[in-house]
C-alpha cells in the first residue's frame, strides 16, 4: 500500500538514520527506516516477536499482540494479563479506525465509598497495595477480541514467542532491576511475589538470564484454550483468591486490605469495540480512544485551542506557552467530566466543539496562568444543552507506569496499543502459580462522591491512555502513543505539537524536554528542560517547574512518501527502546 504524505514529508522521518535489517543481532536502536512492516516497542523481544510475526505473514493486529504477550514477560512491571487497555486499530483494506476497550473492571461488590473508611479516603498507599484496588483484567479479552474479528493468526500462534521467553529466560537489565529495587518493600509483603522477583531474597543480577516458568504455563493454558482459559477455571479462581486473601508474608507489616472480587466477575468481563474519538487539526484527522479513557477527548480538545494559533509562525516560547495553557484548560474540563460512559453523561460532542475551543482559548494570556483554573461548560455546546453541570473535583492519582507500542505491516494496517497494570509492580501480588502481577488500576477512580468518576459495580476507571494515529488525505501519516499516568496526554500532545506545526522530525522529538502541565500551580519538565534556553524563556513568564527524572516513554511511527516507514523509539527515558523496520518490501 503506498502511504502518502505531504506536510510531514521528510521532517517527521529519518533524523539522520538509514534503514535496519529486520531483527539484527545487536543491541535495541532506537530508530529504524524501512519500507516494509514496522515496530516500535520499549524491548527488543518484544520488538522481534512482533517482526517474527510480520515475517511469518500475519499482520499488524497479530504482530501487536505477540509484542504485547512479550512484554508481559520482559516488561512486568508495567504490564501483563493481570491488568487492561486500549487499542487504537486502522484496516487499511477497510479504509477505518476501530477502537478496542479492555480497561480493567470494579467487581460487582463495589460501591461509591469502598475506598473511605471511618468517613476518610483509606490512605493511597494502603489502596495501592491492597486487593481493593485490583480490578478485573481485560487484557486477555482485548487480544483474543483483536484476533478474532481483525487478526490471521490463532492465539498459539501469536503467543509462541512470549511461551518461548517465559520458559528459556531473558536478561535482567537495569531498568528490570530498578524496578524491582523500587518496589523491594512491597513485593517482600508477598510470598509468591517474593519467590518470583527476588530469588534467594536477593535483587535479581543484572546482566542475569532469568525465567518465569509459572507464566509460560499460563500462556500456554490461553494458547489452548483462548480467553476461557484465563476467565475461567484455575486461573480465574486464582486470581479472586489472590484478590480475596492476599498471599503475605508471615513478617508482612503493611496493612494489606482483602478485596471482593468473584469467579462470576471474571467470567462476566467483556472487551467493548467503541469508535473512535475522531477530531481534525490544520488538515489532520486525528483518530483516539473514546472514554473511559480520557486521552482522545482531551488531547482533541486542546488542540482545537491551539488550532487558533500559528504555533508555526510563533518562536519557541510562543508556540510552548500556548501548548502549556492549552493543555491546562483541557486538564480541567477533563477532570470534571470525564468517567466511563456506561455510567454517565459525558459531554463530548461539546468537549469536541470548535466553538467551546475558541471559548476555552480566550482564556489564554501571553503570560503563565498562575493556578489552576476551573473547568468550563461543554454542555451549552451539545445538541441538548439541558444536562447539568457536573461538579468538580481533584483528579485522583494516576500511576507513570504503563507500556505502549505501535506496529505496521506491509498492508498497510496500523495498531496503537497502550497496555498496563497501573502503578509499577501494580497492586505488588503475584497470582501464585501464575507468574504474573494484578494490577492497582481502581484507585484511578475519585474518592470524591459526587464525581462522575466515582467507584461503581461493573465500571471502568477513567484512564489517561491515548492511542493515537494521524491521518492526511485519508492516509496515514503518524502513529504514536506512552507510558506515564496523567503525563501520556501532554507527552502525546507536546510530540503531535512537535511534528505537525514545528517540523521536528521523530528523532529530534522524541529526544526533547518534555514538558507537563495538568491544571496545577507548576509545570513538570524533564531531562533538565527547565535549564535549556526555552525552559528559561518560559520561566521568565511565569511558568514555576516541578522537575521529574521522566516524561513519557513513546512508541511511534511514521509513514512517508513511497511507502517508507519510519518507526522511533526513545533514546534515552527508560533505558531506550528498540525501533525495528522490514527492508526490501
Amino acid at each position: 500500500m503506498r502511504r502518502g504524505v505531504m506536510v510531514l514529508g521528510a521532517a517527521l522521518l529519518l533524523g539522520g538514520v538509514g534503514g535496519a535489517q529486520t531483527g539484527s543481532a545487536g543491541g535495541k536502536v532506537p530508530l529504524a527506516t524501512g519500507t516494509g512492516g514496522a515496530v516500535s516497542t520499549v524491548d527488543l523481544d518484544a520488538s522481534r516477536a512482533a517482526m517474527q510475526i510480520l515475517e511469518s505473514g500475519g499482520n499488524a493486529v497479530d504482530a501487536a499482540v505477540a509484542a504485547a504477550a512479550s512484554l508481559g514477560v520482559t516488561e512486568p512491571f508495567s504490564c501483563g494479563i493481570g491488568g487492561g487497555g486500549f487499542m487504537v486499530i486502522y484496516l487499511a483494506r477497510e479504509n477505518r479506525v476501530v477502537t478496542i476497550d479492555h480497561r480493567e473492571a470494579a467487581p460487582a461488590s463495589f460501591t461509591p465509598t469502598v475506598f473511605s473508611e471511618n468517613g476518610q479516603p483509606i490512605p493511597f498507599d494502603q489502596r495501592v497495595t491492597s486487593g481493593l484496588s485490583a480490578g478485573v483484567p481485560g487484557t486477555v479479552k482485548g487480544w483474543e477480541e483483536a484476533l478474532t474479528r481483525y487478526g490471521t493468526r490463532t492465539m498459539r500462534q501469536v503467543l509462541a514467542p512470549a511461551i518461548l521467553t517465559a520458559r528459556y529466560g531473558f536478561t535482567v537489565d537495569e531498568n528490570y532491576r530498578a524496578q524491582v529495587q523500587e518496589n523491594e518493600a512491597r513485593f517482600r509483603a508477598f510470598t509468591s511475589t517474593t519467590s518470583l522477583y527476588l530469588p534467594n531474597g536477593e535483587l535479581p543480577v543484572l546482566g542475569r538470564r532469568i525465567n518465569n516458568p509459572d507464566l509460560a504455563r499460563t500462556y500456554d493454558t490461553i494458547a489452548r484454550q483462548g480467553a476461557k482459559g484465563f476467565y475461567t477455571g484455575a486461573v480465574a479462581e486464582a486470581i479472586a483468591a489472590t484478590v480475596n486473601t492476599p498471599p503475605v508474608a508471615p513478617n508482612n507489616t503493611l496493612n494489606v486490605r482483602k478485596g471482593n472480587m468473584t469467579p462470576a466477575d471474571l467470567a462476566n468481563y467483556e472487551a467493548r469495540v467503541r469508535p473512535p474519538v475522531v477530531s481534525t487539526y490544520r488538515g489532520y484527522t486525528i483518530y483516539g480512544m473514546q472514554p473511559p479513557s480520557s486521552g482522545g477527548l482531551t488531547i482533541a480538545e486542546a488542540l482545537n485551542i491551539l488550532e487558533g494559533y500559528d504555533l508555526a509562525g510563533l518562536s519557541e516560547v510562543e508556540a510552548y506557552q500556548r501548548y502549556i495553557e492549552a493543555s491546562r484548560l483541557a486538564f480541567a474540563d477533563r477532570g470534571a467530566y470525564m468517567a466511563d460512559p456506561e455510567y454517565t453523561d459525558v459531554p463530548r460532542n461539546g468537549l469536541l466543539s470548535k466553538e467551546f475551543a475558541t471559548e476555552r482559548r480566550g482564556l489564554i494570556g501571553p503570560r503563565a496562568t498562575p493556578s489552576s483554573v476551573p473547568p468550563g461548560d461543554p454542555f451549552r455546546f451539545q445538541a441538548d444543552p439541558s444536562t447539568p453541570l457536573r461538579p468538580a473535583a481533584p483528579a485522583g492519582y494516576e500511576g507513570n507506569d504503563t507500556t505502549h507500542l505501535t506496529v505496521s505491516d506491509a498492508e498497510g494496517n496500523v495498531v496503537a496499543y497502550t497496555f498496563t497494570i497501573e502503578s509499577i509492580g501494580g497492586n505488588g501480588m503475584v497470582v501464585p502459580g501464575h507468574g504474573f502481577l494484578l494490577n492497582n488500576e481502581l484507585t484511578d477512580f475519585d474518592v470524591a462522591a459526587s464525581h462522575p468518576n466515582v467507584p461503581e459495580a461493573g465500571k471502568r476507571p477513567r484512564s489517561s491512555m491515548s492511542p493515537t494515529i494521524v491521518f492526511q488525505n485519508g492516509k496515514p501519516v503518524l502513529a504514536l502513543g506512552s507510558p506515564g499516568g496523567s503525563t501520556i496526554i501532554t507527552t502525546v500532545l507536546q510530540t503531535l505539537v512537535d511534528v505537525l506545526d514545528r517540523k521536528k522530525s521523530l528523532a529530534d522529538a522524541f529526544a526533547a524536554p518534555r514538558f507537563s502541565q495538568r491544571n496545577s500551580a507548576t509545570t513538570g519538565v524533564d531531562l533538565g528542560g527547565e535549564n535549556t534556553p526555552l525552559g528559561q524563556g518560559l520561566a521568565a513568564l511565569g511558568y514555576a517547574w516541578a522537575p521529574t527524572p521522566q516524561i513519557g516513554r513513546l512508541t511511534a511511527i511514521g509513514f512517508g512518501e513511497g511507502g517508507t516507514v519510519t518507526a522511533a523509539a526513545e533514546p534515552v527515558r527508560g533505558g531506550g527502546g528498540s525501533a525495528l523496520v522490514q527492508t526490501g518490501r
